[in-house]
């Protein structure tokens, strides 16, 4: 079974940058790499919606609002996957959600305000 946990959420001001992070347990690194790794986010009353993924030969996809400002990436021998968040909107906030196949991590919140 496959844990995955998230962190680096945070309370910041539009415009400035976090950097979320995904670490994986329960699975070998050569596992690990076998398969793609997401980002999802959830906001109050909306639909759970894909941010962006990366595959597990690193060829990457974001969805229309965050191009140009996010950036996945990941390390398979760390086993980690991270989301680096620029140039923040108030509508980037959400519960962000690391996702592998069938595996969900607990969710980090991002809340973009002044």
């Amino acid at each position: 079974q496959v844990q995955l946990v998230e962190s680096g959420g945070a309370l910041v001001q539009p415009g400035e940058s976090l950097r979320l992070s995904c670490a994986a347990s329960g699975i070998s690194d050569l596992d690990f790499l076998l398969a793609g790794m997401n980002w999802y986010r959830q906001a109050p009353g909306k639909q759970r919606e894909l941010v962006a993924r990366i595959s597990n030969n690193g060829d990457t996809n974001y969805a229309d609002s965050v191009k140009g400002r996010f950036t996945i990436s990941r390390d398979n021998k760390k086993k980690m996957t991270w989301l680096q968040m620029n140039s923040l909107k108030p509508e980037d906030t959400a519960v962000y959600y690391c996702n592998r196949v069938n595996s969900w991590g607990q969710g980090t919140q991002v809340t973009v305000s002044s």
